[in-house]
């Protein structure tokens, strides 16, 4: 798809965060937008202004809004850097790299607070509602990495709370502000969570075996931290004595050498993992999918749709 026919969107959204995240001591503002600047996708005010377009909704009632929406986003990836000690995000060194801890910790809940400032006051406790779990989310992510037996449903239900409740929330929230009725609301929901568990299939495969230069950040970092993401949970399943063995020593230790990282990979790659979790990603967009065809034609719904392409066919 042209991702560029979005751009507007984007700069509008961008605009009003610029608006938001002036002033002093300038050093605190400057950390907030450090990775704000650096790009990203915007998918998740994208999904929101889109659900409410396709609602019937007005672009106004709902920009304030996505902002919002995209400053928790990024205040979740600030906090998620510094817990796991990230030095990269987008290409560029993470904020506490070049802010130092205290002041990253202070510009993610810069972020926080400035999101309740504009959101519509109406989306007050769903998004509220939607940070807590993002907060339980990363708890079981970080308690994970400490075991070696963790299930794939319990994966699921980690995901689903730190990754896709956002989206979710993106796509509710939209709805709501654009006065979709309640079968609208559910169906747009639904397609945000799908698409959400279906983004964080694909980032586990793209940390496993995409181009670096493209993917902003070393691949393999989560083996080097012990993450127990599905494409790990299912290897450990599908492999067998001596190959199971050495893939659990691996992703029982920290720091891993780069050697024994690519030796992860590979076993990763001759599991058949990486093709379940492809097949994982690519039911849950078609969910999502599903999910808005029982809304009423509109050039919105099209786009969430090639919205929800790209999120699977991405390459970063």
């Amino acid at each position: 798809m042209n991702f560029s026919r979005f751009q507007p969107l984007i700069d509008e959204v961008n605009g009003r965060i610029n608006e938001i995240l002036i002033g002093r001591p300038e050093n605190l503002y400057n950390a907030s937008k450090h990775i704000i600047i650096a790009g990203g996708k915007r998918i998740r005010p994208l999904i929101c202004i889109l659900a409410c377009r396709a609602v019937g909704g007005d672009d106004r009632d709902v920009i304030e809004t996505a902002a919002a929406i995209e400053l928790i986003h990024t205040f979740t990836l600030i906090h998620d850097d510094i817990m796991d000690e990230d030095e990269f995000r987008r290409g560029i060194k993470s904020v506490h790299e070049i802010y130092g801890h205290s002041t990253a910790i202070l510009a993610g809940d810069l972020l926080f607070s400035n999101a309740f400032k504009i959101c519509h006051r109406d989306v007050f406790k769903i998004l509220a509602d939607a940070s807590a779990m993002i907060c339980e989310g990363q708890e079981m992510d970080i308690s994970f990495e400490k075991r070696t037996d963790v299930k794939e449903d319990e994966y699921m239900e980690m995901i689903r709370k730190k990754t896709a409740v956002l989206l979710e929330t993106a796509a509710k929230v939209g709805a709501l502000l654009g006065n979709g009725d309640k079968e609208e609301i559910e169906n747009l929901s639904s397609f945000g969570l799908n698409i959400g568990i279906a983004f964080q299939i694909k980032d586990d495969i793209l940390g496993a075996i995409a181009d670096e230069k493209k993917l902003g950040k070393p691949v393999g970092s989560d083996i080097y931290k012990c993450k127990k993401n599905l494409i790990a949970i299912k290897s450990l399943e599908f492999l067998k004595n001596d190959k199971r063995k050495k893939l659990l020593r691996i992703l029982s230790q920290r720091n891993n050498t780069k050697k024994e990282i690519n030796d992860a990979i590979e076993l990763f790659k001759e599991s058949g993992a990486i093709e379940y979790c492809t097949q994982m990603m690519n039911n849950y967009a078609e969910m999502a999918r599903n999910s808005i065809l029982n809304l009423k034609k509109s050039k919105a719904r099209d786009d969430l749709l090639d919205l929800s392409d790209f999120i699977i066919k991405r390459e970063f």
